[in-house]
């Protein structure tokens, strides 16, 4: 049941994911006034449907994206663009541009989304990627300062009843002198214990000689005197094993882990080409899969689902490690959705946003030489480029969920 739990987290959790990069588009286009028609989260068999407000909602059968219908995206042809092919035929691009003309609503066609100004095409574009990177912050922020890192504690864990010493096996210091698993060491001599290494560093100075210990026993202190044993590598020890406590990181450590979430994304995608070509070779010669290599959601939600369940390398009875870990697992799928829609090529986002500054430069150069508005970027003309990488990325979606369970990722 448990598996199923974690599967059930990525899963619901990408959807809204999903959701709340749609609405990061939908949101500014109809603050500018652009009609959205349609509003869906996955693909395929409709689920559930509702119109509000000029926009039908709606959530279908496959949760491996989703879309909002943004009304006219593509500028008309400008004079002299020709508009048919060799065959006489409607050009791919010319097509794109009357499908989309024919979505404005009559009287609306001055609230198109190509008569928007390049800054605001690039805020409705750009406003479904950020959203991701929010989340994916917004995510390490509650691991990170809301449920806190996992560091050594002095509430003991364990206190063995012997030691290996350089003299061989002694009777473990602590438990000698009365110390128990639960209790917590809250002084050296005179020095406090408030973090593990404060005590670690109490021992290693104290050479050996007798040391008075404070605990804090179900809130009633007590002292004892302990003496240090000393190991073959070194460290003088008393026989006691650290517990856990989460301690909350700060912001700063929250951006870094951010940034370096980030970084190792774009490292991941910008040699995606290969990192599949990888996946597939590995797939039909059998060899391991890179753990480190791409993996479809299907790759990460089964191994939520181990997480959930404690298998294997993730096996812990600490719930705390569990939701952390899970919640790591949905702040990456954010990057990775926030950097690979940046990805300057149709039909992601990254294609339009590029669309979108290369009009905005295009005009301010003709404004800089006084010559007259060249109006809007003909983004119609990369109809081609948008076929072609959709179908490149479903192909490489496909080999990576054929590949995640016939050859899934062995981690650990």
């Amino acid at each position: 049941m448990s598996y199923v739990i974690g599967i059930l987290v990525i899963v619901v959790g990408l959807l809204i994911s999903v959701a709340i990069h749609e609405l990061g588009h939908m949101l500014p286009a109809k603050r500018f006034g652009v009609p959205v028609p349609v509003f869906s989260v996955g693909f395929g068999p409709l689920l559930w449907e509702k119109e509000w407000r000029g926009t039908r909602y709606g959530l279908r059968a496959i949760p491996l994206g989703g879309y909002v219908r943004i009304v006219g995206m593509y500028a008309p042809a400008r004079p002299g663009t020709p508009l048919l092919n060799k065959k006489g035929e409607l050009t791919l691009a010319e097509e794109a541009r009357r499908e989309s003309a024919a979505e404005i609503p009559e009287g609306m066609e001055d609230r198109a989304f190509y008569r928007l100004s390049a800054p605001k095409k690039f805020a409705v574009m750009f406003g479904g990627p950020v959203t991701n990177l929010i989340l994916s912050a917004v995510l390490f922020a509650v691991v990170l300062m809301g449920i806190g890192v996992p560091a050594a504690s002095p509430t003991l864990a364990a206190v063995p009843a012997t030691v290996t010493a350089v003299s061989g096996e002694v009777p473990g210091p602590a438990a000698a002198a009365g110390i128990e698993a639960g209790d917590r060491i809250t002084a050296v001599g005179e020095t406090p214990v408030e973090r593990w290494s404060d005590l670690t560093s109490a021992l290693n100075n104290s050479a050996g000689e007798p040391l008075s210990v404070t605990i804090d026993r179900n809130g009633e202190p007590q002292t004892v005197t302990v003496t240090p044993v000393k190991l073959e590598d070194g460290r003088w020890v008393i026989g006691v094993g650290a517990g856990v406590e989460y301690v909350s990181a700060t912001p700063r450590r929250v951006l870094e882990v951010t940034w370096a979430t980030f970084t190792g994304t774009a490292s991941v995608v910008t040699r995606l080409p290969v990192a599949v070509w990888e996946v597939l070779t590995s797939l039909v010669t059998g060899s391991e899969r890179d753990p480190a290599g791409v993996m479809s959601v299907v790759g990460v939600s089964r191994i939520a689902g181990e997480v959930a369940s404690g298998e294997g390398v993730f096996a812990t009875t600490d719930y705390r490690a569990t939701v952390a870990t899970l919640l790591s697992l949905l702040a990456s799928l954010n990057m990775a959705l926030f950097v690979f829609n940046l990805l300057p090529v149709p039909p992601l986002d990254g294609g339009h946003i590029v669309g979108a500054i290369f009009e905005g430069v295009r005009r301010t150069v003709a404004r800089l030489r006084g010559r007259p508005d060249p109006g809007p970027a003909d983004t119609a003309r990369l109809v081609v480029v948008t076929y072609v990488m959709g179908a490149l990325l479903i192909g490489m979606s496909v080999i990576l969920m054929v590949a995640d369970i016939v050859k899934p990722v062995t981690i650990g």
